[in-house]
C-alpha cells in the first residue's frame, strides 16, 4: 500500500497546486491583460490534465480494489477536479465579459466623441451669430452686432431699389431697434431722404435735425441741411429756407455743398 499512498500524496499536491495557481496568478491574469489571461488558462488546463492523469493511474492501480477509503478519497479528488473545471470556467467566462464591455466601452466613448463634436460645432456656428463683424461706417472701421448690421444692409438695400415707402419703414424700424448703433445717424439721413421722396416733409426734417443734434460734424451735417432747407421751400416757407442755407455756409464753409448753398441763396434772393 505504501507506493498507492505516494501517489495519493502526489495527486493531493497537484490539486493543491492548481487550487493555489487558480486563486492568485489566474485571478491576477483576468485584470493584468488579456495575454498573461490566456497564458493562465493554458497553464491550469495542463495543470489539469497532469491531474486527470494521476486518476486515471490510481484507477488502474486500485482497480480490485475495494478499500472503501480509497473509494472515497478518488471520489473526494475527482469532485475537486470538478470543481476546479468549473473555476477555469468561470474565469474564462469573466475574461470573456470584461473583453466584452471594454469593446462596449469603447463604442460608446466613440460615440461620445462624435455627439460632443457635433455639439461643439452647434455652438461655434450660434456664437458666431453673435461675434461682432467688422464694417465701415462713414469712413470709419467699426465693431458692430451681426443682425444690427443686417438690419441696415436689408433697409439700404430697399433704398438704393428706389422702394421709399418699404425704406422708410425699415429704417425707422432700424432705428427704434439699434438706437446705439453707430449705423443711427447715417440711418436718420437715409431716412429723412425717403420720407422726403415719400413727401412726409416734417417727419423728414425732424429726422435730419436730430442728426444734426446727435452728430453735428457728421460727413452728411452739411447735406441735412440743404435737405431742410429744400423742405422749407417745399412747405413755402422761404425765409426759413435762406437762413438754414445761411447757417450752413456759415457751420460748414468749406463743404462741397456749402457752394450749392450759394447759389441757391443768391436765387433766393
Amino acid at each position: 500500500m505504501q507506493p498507492v499512498r505516494s501517489v495519493w500524496r502526489s495527486a493531493a499536491m497537484t490539486l493543491t497546486f492548481c487550487f493555489a495557481s487558480l486563486s492568485s496568478p489566474a485571478q491576477a491574469a483576468l485584470f493584468g491583460g488579456d495575454d498573461e489571461a490566456r497564458r493562465a488558462i493554458l497553464d491550469l488546463r495542463q495543470r489539469l490534465e497532469q491531474s486527470q492523469n494521476v486518476t486515471r493511474a490510481l484507477i488502474e492501480q486500485n482497480a480490485q480494489s475495494q478499500n472503501q477509503t480509497q473509494i472515497q478519497a478518488i471520489a473526494q479528488l475527482r469532485s475537486a477536479l470538478l470543481d476546479l473545471q468549473g473555476q477555469i470556467d468561470r474565469l474564462k467566462s469573466e475574461l470573456a465579459q470584461s473583453l466584452g464591455a471594454q469593446e462596449r466601452l469603447a463604442r460608446d466613448l466613440t460615440e461620445l466623441q462624435l455627439r460632443q463634436k457635433d455639439v461643439l460645432s452647434t455652438v461655434d456656428d450660434r456664437l458666431r451669430r453673435f461675434e461682432p463683424v467688422l464694417a465701415i461706417i462713414d469712413g470709419r472701421e467699426v465693431m458692430v452686432d451681426p443682425a444690427e448690421k443686417a438690419d441696415h444692409d436689408k433697409a439700404m438695400a430697399l433704398f438704393r431699389q428706389a422702394d421709399f415707402a418699404a425704406a422708410e419703414n425699415a429704417l425707422t424700424s432700424f432705428v427704434l431697434r439699434h438706437g446705439a448703433s453707430a449705423y443711427v445717424p447715417s440711418a436718420l439721413f437715409w431716412l429723412g431722404n425717403a420720407q422726403y421722396a415719400n413727401k412726409a416733409y416734417k417727419e423728414s426734417m425732424a429726422n435730419f435735425q436730430k442728426l444734426l443734434s446727435m452728430a453735428p460734424n457728421h460727413p452728411r451735417a452739411a447735406e441735412s441741411m440743404l435737405a431742410i432747407s429744400n423742405i422749407h421751400i417745399e412747405l413755402k416757407d422761404m425765409m426759413a429756407a435762406r437762413k438754414t442755407l445761411e447757417d450752413l455756409i456759415a457751420t460748414y464753409p468749406q463743404a462741397e455743398t456749402a457752394g450749392t448753398a450759394r447759389e441757391r441763396l443768391s436765387r433766393l434772393r
